[in-house]
């Protein structure tokens, strides 16, 4: 109980600021409220995600109204604990050379190359079997992570957060808020959320919900391993930014938790 007492209320302020009602788009529709399908095209991509602000920058008061308390208190208290064990479990991470080999695999950039060829090769996959479907996939991904990194990197610039390979191996894992000197102006943002695992858990959402296990719209029959392969591409991305000491666990799970939810109750509106 002590490491709780540590964390600072402006630390947990934050966590809920944005993770609250962030966790009500958890709950999907149901069948009756369910809205058709999102219309996208290249002419659509910007309309679409200027439309995405809304009720992305309004889930603060969502929240406040009582939507979906409980997904979001969950979340709201899994990342707040998470914050407070940050000081205990990322000095490990900043010591070991354990991950040498995984981390140069599956570095910031290699990363980022993998996430911007996925839809891509779909993209150009769709045009040339003339798929609508995988066409539509690939522009909806590229809407969601807008959405997503928009999100990021506003909060970046409100909490500058410290990244881990910014402290001494044996320095204060303690007091990392409001102390980075990068901002979006700079190009050297801050640590919370992880922008990558923001990017790949909205990327992993968007294919797992259009080609898991369910039928979609236009009667092709889904995959189910297609949930497990892209979620756990993800997850790897995000175990990543901790081995490679570019995040807290605490980062990392805010950036899986909003790029789910911006994905699955935005972009796809489930």
């Amino acid at each position: 109980m002590r490491i709780y007492r540590n964390i600072r209320r402006r630390q947990v302020a934050l966590a809920a600021l944005w993770l609250l009602a962030g966790a009500s788009f958890a709950v999907p529709f149901t069948a009756a409220q369910a809205p058709a399908e999102r219309q996208v095209s290249w002419k659509q991509v910007v309309p679409n995600i200027l439309h995405d602000q809304k009720p992305i920058w309004l889930f603060p008061v969502h929240a406040v109204q009582g939507q979906h308390w409980k997904p979001a208190l969950a979340v709201t208290l899994t990342v707040a604990g998470l914050v407070a064990l940050d000081p205990h479990d990322t000095p490990y991470f900043r010591r070991t050379s354990s991950f040498s080999g995984f981390n140069s695999a599956l570095s910031g950039r290699n990363a980022a190359i993998g996430m911007a060829a996925v839809p891509g090769a779909f993209y150009l996959a769709g045009l040339a079997r003339h798929q609508r479907d995988e066409e539509s996939t690939a522009l909806l991904s590229g809407e969601a992570v807008a959405d997503s990194e928009l999100l990021a990197l506003v909060m970046k610039d409100v909490d500058r957060r410290l990244r881990p390979s910014e402290i001494l191996p044996t320095g204060d894992f303690s007091h990392t808020w409001f102390k980075s000197h990068g901002t979006l102006l700079n190009g050297e943002n801050a640590a919370f959320p992880s922008g990558h695992t923001i990017a790949a858990f909205t990327l992993a959402t968007v294919f797992a919900e259009r080609y898991g296990p369910k039928r979609n719209e236009m009667g092709s029959a889904r995959r189910r391993w297609v949930p497990w392969v892209a979620y756990g591409l993800a997850s790897l991305v995000g175990f990543s930014r901790v081995t490679q000491q570019a995040h807290f666990p605490s980062d990392v799970f805010a950036g899986a938790a909003l790029g789910y939810f911006i994905a699955h109750g935005v972009v796809l509106q489930h």
